[in-house]
């Protein structure tokens, strides 16, 4: 999260995961698949990938791989056979047009064919999740105790990360039930706000559309 000591730490950390309106509105960025774009998806220039580089050069096996585990995308081998044999595509909705030629009928009418493999793509792009992990298990050692971390994340993939990385550090003592006295010497280091997430009431969902998937967790750091 930061690079120097903090010598006063933060009260709350609050992560809003994803990409930004902002990104999504800009065609230049290459996120949209409803507007025309280079096949760009980095967040930054220090992103490991461009999109342009992954649906170009990738071999048909490490394209399916990365649209079904990224994407959550049952027909990731139909799409990623579709995007070799269409090789050069240099735009995102010439890349749209071929995942929705590659869908059955049913498909194309249940909401866009290429949003799972656009979410795809620019998660393998910015290397999306190791960085979630990563900027959770900064913020537990960073905030100050009393201190709460708050995560919106908008897909199951980045949830699960959370949660898990919460479950841990709610975390007491490993031994077995049966020892009388612990040996393990772990102590929790958060207390769990959140059960389950908070979703976004209809109400802001009528208000925001872009907030509809959000789901959000909260812990309290409970441990210096």
């Amino acid at each position: 999260l930061v690079e120097p000591v903090i010598d006063d730490p933060p009260a709350a950390v609050l992560f809003d995961f994803g990409v930004s309106s902002h990104h999504l509105d800009d065609a230049e960025r290459g996120f949209s698949y409803h507007q025309e774009g280079p096949l760009d998806m980095r967040m930054g220039p220090d992103a490991p990938y461009t999109a342009d580089e992954i649906v170009n050069s990738w071999d048909e096996n490490r394209l399916a791989r990365v649209i079904r585990k990224y994407g959550e995308e049952p027909m990731a081998d139909r799409i990623a056979r579709a995007i070799v044999r269409a090789r050069p595509i240099d735009s995102t909705l010439r890349l749209s047009t071929i995942i929705a030629d590659a869908m059955p009928a049913a498909r194309r009418r249940a909401g866009h064919p290429a949003r799972r493999t656009f979410q795809a793509l620019r998660i393998a792009a910015n290397d999306e999740l190791t960085a979630v992990g990563e900027g959770v298990d900064q913020a537990v050692e960073l905030v100050r105790s009393g201190g709460r971390i708050v995560a919106i994340s908008y897909h199951s993939l980045e949830d699960r990360i959370v949660k898990r990385r919460f479950a841990e550090g709610a975390k007491g003592c490993t031994c077995p039930p049966d020892l009388p006295v612990c040996g393990c010497g772990n102590t929790a280091q958060l207390r769990l706000l959140t059960r389950k997430p908070i979703r976004p009431s209809a109400e802001e969902v009528e208000h925001n559309r872009r907030a509809r998937s959000a789901l959000l967790r909260a812990a309290e750091k409970i441990a210096a």
